[in-house]
Order: C-alpha cells, then sequence, then structure tokens
C-alpha cells in the first residue's frame, strides 16, 4: 500500500465525485466505530466494491457468504436509500434476506412503498466491473427511488 493509501490511481475525480458514491462512502465510514478507514483514501475503501469477470470466476459459492461480503452488500442498498432519503425527505429503510446459498432479497422501502427490489443470486460474488459501474447502478437505484417516493407520496408516508 502506497503512503497515501491509493489504490494505483485507477480511478479518476470524476468518478470519485459521483453522488452515490460519496454517499456511500458516507455510509462505509458511518460504521466505522474503531476508526479503521480514518486515513483510507475514498478509492481504497471502494475498492472491494470492484470485482472482475475473472475474480468473480475465482470465487466459490460453496458454503455460506461471508460476512464481509453481507456487510458489503448492506453499505450499497443503504447508500441507496440514504440517496432517496435525501432528496425525497422520506425516512427509507433496507432489509436483505439472503439464504446460506447466497440467494434472496434487498428491499428498500419507505413507509408501505416498495422503493428499490433486487433479487440476489450468486451473493458470493457480489460487486461491479469497475466503479464507474458501481456509480452507475447505484444511481440508478435512487434515481428509480426517487420517481416512486414522488409518484406515490402518500403511500411513502404511511
Amino acid at each position: 500500500m502506497s503512503e497515501n493509501n491509493s489504490v494505483n490511481g485507477t480511478a479518476t475525480a470524476e468518478v470519485l465525485s459521483s453522488p452515490f458514491l460519496k454517499i456511500l462512502i458516507q455510509q462505509i465510514r458511518g460504521q466505522d466505530t474503531y476508526g479503521t478507514y480514518r486515513k483510507w483514501s475514498d478509492e481504497l475503501i471502494l475498492k472491494p466494491f470492484v470485482v472482475t469477470k475473472q475474480k468473480k470466476r475465482e470465487i466459490s459459492l460453496e458454503g455460506e457468504v461471508d460476512p464481509i461480503t453481507q456487510a458489503r452488500i448492506m453499505a450499497f442498498f443503504r447508500a441507496v436509500a440514504a440517496g432517496i432519503e435525501q432528496e425525497t425527505g422520506l425516512i427509507s429503510q433496507v432489509v436483505i434476506d439472503l439464504s446460506h446459498e447466497g440467494f434472496g432479497w434487498a428491499l428498500v422501502f419507505s413507509g408501505r412503498l416498495l422503493l428499490a427490489v433486487k433479487t440476489l443470486r450468486d451473493a458470493h460474488r457480489f460487486g461491479f466491473d469497475s466503479l464507474e459501474k458501481l456509480a452507475e447502478e447505484g444511481e440508478n437505484f435512487v434515481q428509480k427511488g426517487i420517481d416512486l417516493a414522488k409518484r406515490f407520496p402518500e403511500v411513502g408516508n404511511l
């Protein structure tokens, strides 16, 4: 690891300035009770979310989904919820139901309104090809959730 904890300068400042990635970094740092990530660069914090196709093939689907991967999935969807909450003012919650085989659901809801739904398959291999894909996917979830919240505000407030 280099002195500034960067990941070989692979991410551009433009990517790291993505609103979704900023929220995701906030969520991860917010869960850091021991200050482990205090001196880490944003890029280093996001590095575990980038899982290349080759790396995905190397990850075994045998056994339980490890707690670190589960935490990564939860952080991603908490960031989606926080992004929706910032824009709409509706308090959003996240529920992850994951079987021991890596199949399940991720739900983001407010009141009785489902803002984002994702079927999880092969959760052992959760990740994105690049930081750009991570930002794009997250921003898509946030935007769709905002659209739903604005379309059905009364359901979100129940």
